[in-house]
């Protein structure tokens, strides 16, 4: 995947700060530590553009990147992590809620999980919240390197089985595995012809 311009438009807390384009968007959502930052870069092929917190639940806003003036991907704050306040998770609630709910822009929504463990109540609520909207979910299940091939099946149908999930991409970050499944479905989702009319070439 061949990308000319792709950068970090704005990092967002309230909708008045959203982006004015009208691009479609494609938002991440997870718990924090799942690696979403880690997918991003992966997936567009830069070291450092989405920074990878040795902390999690320090992603406290709406980071909107734009992917060659052809769609844009968003990232969310993570959500599940114990050691934030009740004040302060009630805020990032709101702000993803908001976004979620009221952005016209958004195309699609997928959800990362830990391939390692069985998906959590707050996974299993997201999953929800975006089929109620009318999304068909996609999941990725991150970390895939993390787990031995032999126990890779049984976390996919666990993940399947738990969320009812029929789509799940396993993915690893490291190795770059599942990055060629993540870019067709986001061809499916921007649309296959936009793509091929952009400066993206999809070739390796």
């Amino acid at each position: 995947m061949n990308l000319n311009t792709v950068r970090l438009m704005v990092s967002a807390v309230t909708p008045a700060q959203y982006p004015a384009n009208r691009l479609p968007e494609i938002a991440l959502a997870g718990r924090s530590n799942v690696g979403k930052s880690s997918l991003i870069n992966r997936l567009l092929g830069r070291k450092a553009l989405a920074r990878v917190s040795a902390s999690p639940g320090k992603t406290a806003t709406i980071n909107f990147y734009d992917i060659d003036g052809v769609f844009n991907l968003v990232d969310l704050p993570g959500y599940g992590f114990a050691r934030v306040s009740k004040a302060e998770k009630a805020r990032w609630g709101v702000m993803v809620h908001t976004y979620l709910s009221e952005r016209q822009n958004l195309a699609q929504t997928l959800q990362l999980v830990d391939m390692r463990h069985k998906p959590s109540a707050d996974d299993i609520v997201m999953f929800d919240w975006i089929k109620s909207n009318g999304f068909a979910p996609i999941v990725i299940a991150t970390k895939k390197d993390k787990l031995k091939p032999s126990q890779r099946e049984a976390a996919v149908h666990l993940i399947r089985e738990t969320l009812d999930a029929e789509e799940v991409i396993p993915f690893s970050s490291e190795k770059g595995d599942g990055c060629d499944e993540v870019w067709e479905v986001i061809r499916r989702i921007v649309g296959g012809e936009t793509l091929e009319n952009s400066e993206i070439s999809l070739s390796k």
